[in-house]
């Protein structure tokens, strides 16, 4: 009788140490979701915000008010042609979020589609896509975007173009690679045995197991292309003005770093933090696919 009660002690201990564990998992995944959430929600906002309305015209000069420090009138201050940074801000969020959604909905479309059908076929024309994808990722991303953009030329459609083909493979080697582990499962095997087609087994009975992966890959995309948009801007082949863009704006600050900190401060710490918004969603994301997994 002792043994049995000490037993069932011991294993009621053991379950509840397995529930800590899983409600500190589920709350540390709680974290990252709700703060990626929150803060892409912020931005999110903020662009729309930015496409309809601005307290001031982005691109209206005014020479008796450069350089003010941030105030109740400019709260975050203004630049060296005397525009308001703040309105800047909002329409820089609003140009780069239109451009990255757009980027990232070109690579993901043809990209998923290609991986998809590469990966559920095979053969020759999948070792052929491979090996353009393979020495596409030889070299950086960067690199490949300036050359395209130097051919096409600078400007807001071109970007979008250039990024969205840099965009295809990353999409194509994941979404192929989910179709290679789950063509031969059960469930494909019981839909080929039904008489399914070979299009409605791609895209109806696998590819809502993918949707998940194929999520968590897009969130990480769209930080990828913030920033690849910022970086070209930031050289100055990227949006052209007198669009407002996070990466011109903090080009045409470097020079005012120390007379005007400001000026480089605000669109930097924007881009910084759009970006760990978005990072802490694609975590938040993959935390919780993997504990519903397990």
């Amino acid at each position: 009788m002792k043994k049995y009660i000490s037993k069932s002690i011991s294993e009621g201990q053991q379950r509840n140490r397995v529930k800590k564990g899983f409600s500190k998992k589920s709350k540390k995944t709680n974290a990252y979701f709700i703060a990626g959430s929150a803060i892409t929600a912020v931005f999110v906002i903020l662009m729309l915000i930015g496409l309809i309305h601005t307290p001031y015209d982005p691109n209206a000069m005014n020479g008796a008010e450069k350089f003010l420090a941030p105030s109740f009138s400019h709260i975050m201050g203004t630049d060296n042609f005397g525009r308001d940074i703040f309105s800047r801000v909002l329409k820089g969020i609003s140009m780069t979020g239109l451009v990255a959604v757009t980027t990232v909905a070109i690579g993901g479309c043809i990209g998923t589609v290609i991986g998809a059908v590469t990966g559920y076929y095979g053969g020759v024309v999948d070792e052929i896509v491979m090996r353009i994808n393979d020495a596409l990722n030889g070299f950086p991303s960067i690199l490949i975007a300036l050359i395209i953009v130097s051919i096409i030329g600078p400007g807001k459609y071109n970007v979008i173009l250039a990024l969205g083909i840099l965009f295809i493979p990353s999409f194509a080697r994941i979404v192929r690679s989910e179709y290679i582990s789950l063509k031969e499962r059960d469930f494909v095997k019981s839909a080929r045995l039904m008489g399914a087609g070979n299009m409605r087994i791609i895209f109806m009975h696998i590819f809502p197991n993918v949707r998940s992966t194929l999520f968590v890959t897009v969130t990480i995309g769209f930080n990828n292309a913030v920033l690849a948009e910022a970086g070209l801007s930031y050289l100055g082949i990227g949006i052209q003005p007198p669009d407002a863009s996070l990466g011109s704006m903090l080009s045409d600050a470097q020079s005012y770093l120390f007379t005007a900190p400001w000026y480089a401060i605000m669109p930097g710490m924007t881009i910084v933090i759009f970006v760990l918004g978005f990072s802490l969603l694609a975590e938040g994301i993959r935390m919780k696919t993997e504990e519903e997994n397990d």
